[in-house]
C-alpha cells in the first residue's frame, strides 16, 4: 500500500520537469564572457527562476562516470550507486530487448574515424557519424548482422548513430574509452587490449571492413557527409531493474524524450512512454511535439511529466556554440513557453523544475562533473531566486543539493529549503 507520509509526495500537486541534456558550460571568451545559458534569449527560464528556489545540485556521485543514464537516474529520484548498471542495458529495454540473465548489452555507436591505412593509427572525427539518419543506420546494421552476427552475438538498431550489441555468456566489467572522450585523437592508446579486450576489437576491425564500401557510406560521400566507418563499443551491462516510480511517489508518471536511453529508465520505472514523431536526439527536432505530447499527458490524467530534450549535448559534443545556443533558445520558446502557458490556464496548483542533467561545456566536448544549476518554481509561492538562470547565479544560492537523488524531495515539499 503507497504510504504518503513514508514517500512524501503532496497530492495537490502536478508537477513538469523539463531537462535540457548538458545544457550547463563554462564562460567562452568568443561570447564575451558568458556561457550559452547566458548568451542565450530565454524569457521564459529567466521569468520563471525570478521568483524560484533556485541553487545547484550534483547529479553524479563522486567516483561515477558523468553520462546521462546517472544523471537522468539521479533526477527521477534513484541513487546511481544502487540502480546504475550502463547505459546500454537501459537502451536494450526501449528497443524491446529482453536480455537473459547471461546475456550483457554494449552501446555500439557508429562512428566516424580517418581512413589512413591502418585501423589502429586512425584518428576519431566523429562519435554521431555526422548524427547519421536512423533509416541510414539500419540498412548499415543490417549489413553487420549479416555478416558478423552469430549464435552468441548481435546487434540491435537504435536511433541515429545509438545501437546495441547483445553478447551472450560475457561480462560487463571492461573499461571501455567512451567515443565522446577523444573526439581529434589517435584510437590507438583507447582501444580494447589485452586478451579480454582481444575480442572487442576484433568486432570493430572487421565492423570497419563491412562499413567501408557500403553504398549508404558511398552514398554520403558524394552528399558531402562523414561516412559511419565503424562502430565503437562501450558502456556494457546486464539487465536493469528499478522500483516502480509510482511505488515511490504516488504519481502517474510520464517521460517524454527522443533517445532510447531515457525512454528505457522510464520503462524500468513503469511511466508512461508516448512516442513523437519527428522527435530525433539532435538539433533538428520537434520541440513542438515534444510540448503537446507533455501536455497531453496531463489531459490523460499524469500528475508528473519529464520532458528531456538531448539537442544542447549533442552540440556541446560537436563543439558549437552557435547551436547549443539556439537549442537552449527553442526548448524556452517552444517547449518551457507552451507548457508553462497550459498549466496556468488549467488553474491547478504545480510546480516546474528545470535542469541540465550535467554540463557538455563546448570548450571540452564532453561531460564534466561540475554542479548543475537548477529552479524549482511553484505557482503559488514567490521565493526570491535570481535574475537570470544561469550556471553563476545559481552557484551563488546558497542551496547545494550533493545528491542529486534526493532532488525529489525537494520538488515535492519533503524537504523544504
Amino acid at each position: 500500500m503507497y504510504n504518503p507520509i513514508k514517500y512524501g509526495a503532496t497530492f495537490d500537486l502536478i508537477y513538469f520537469v523539463l531537462v535540457p541534456d548538458g545544457m550547463a558550460d563554462t564562460p567562452l571568451t568568443s561570447l564575451g564572457g558568458k556561457t550559452p545559458m547566458g548568451a542565450a534569449f530565454k524569457p521564459n527560464m529567466d521569468k520563471l527562476a525570478a521568483r524560484a528556489i533556485c541553487g545547484t545540485v550534483s547529479n553524479v556521485p563522486e567516483g561515477m562516470v558523468p553520462e546521462s543514464d546517472t544523471a537522468n537516474l539521479s533526477i527521477l529520484s534513484y541513487n546511481p550507486r544502487v540502480y546504475s548498471k550502463g547505459r546500454s542495458p537501459l537502451e536494450a529495454v526501449s528497443m524491446g530487448i529482453d536480455l537473459r540473465p547471461d546475456e550483457v548489452a554494449i552501446r555500439c555507436n557508429l562512428v566516424t574515424l580517418s581512413e589512413e591505412g591502418d585501423y589502429t593509427e586512425r584518428t576519431m572525427i566523429d562519435h554521431s557519424a555526422d548524427e547519421i539518419t536512423t533509416e541510414e543506420a539500419r540498412e548499415l546494421i543490417n549489413a553487420l548482422n549479416e555478416a558478423l552476427a552469430n549464435d552468441v552475438r548481435r546487434l540491435y538498431t537504435g536511433i541515429s548513430y545509438r545501437h546495441c550489441l547483445v553478447l551472450r555468456d560475457d561480462d560487463d566489467s571492461y573499461p571501455f574509452m567512451r567515443p565522446h572522450d577523444i573526439l581529434g585523437q589517435k584510437i590507438k592508446d583507447f582501444l580494447p587490449a589485452g586478451e579480454r579486450g582481444q575480442k572487442y576489437l576484433d568486432f570493430m576491425m572487421e565492423s570497419a571492413r563491412v562499413l567501408e564500401h557500403h553504398s549508404v557510406n558511398e552514398s554520403r560521400h558524394r552528399r558531402g557527409l562523414r561516412p559511419a566507418n565503424s562502430t565503437w563499443l562501450w558502456s556494457p551491462g546486464k539487465k536493469p531493474s528499478l522500483p516502480s516510480f509510482y511505488e515511490k511517489w504516488g504519481l502517474r508518471g510520464c517521460v517524454v524524450c527522443a533517445v532510447d536511453l531515457i525512454r528505457g529508465i522510464s520503462i524500468c520505472a513503469g511511466m508512461e512512454t508516448p512516442a513523437v514523431e519527428g522527435a530525433t536526439g539532435n538539433i533538428k527536432t520537434n520541440y513542438k511535439g515534444k510540448a503537446q505530447a507533455a501536455i497531453d499527458a496531463f489531459e490523460r490524467g499524469c500528475d508528473f511529466v519529464y520532458v528531456h530534450v538531448e539537442a544542447p549535448d549533442e552540440c556541446g559534443h560537436h563543439g558549437n556554440t552557435e547551436d547549443k545556443i539556439k537549442a537552449i533558445e527553442y526548448i524556452d520558446k517552444e517547449i518551457l513557453g507552451p507548457v508553462y502557458d497550459y498549466l496556468t490556464r488549467r488553474g491547478e496548483h504545480f510546480r516546474i523544475m528545470v535542469l541540465p542533467d550535467h554540463p557538455t561545456p563546448v570548450s571540452v566536448r564532453t561531460h564534466t562533473m561540475d554542479p548543475v544549476p537548477f529552479f524549482i518554481y511553484d505557482s503559488k509561492a514567490e521565493h526570491a531566486g535570481v535574475a537570470e538562470f544561469t550556471e553563476e547565479s545559481c552557484k551563488r544560492q546558497p542551496l547545494y543539493i550533493p545528491d542529486g537523488y534526493r532532488l525529489m524531495e525537494y520538488l515535492t515539499g519533503r524537504i523544504v529549503p
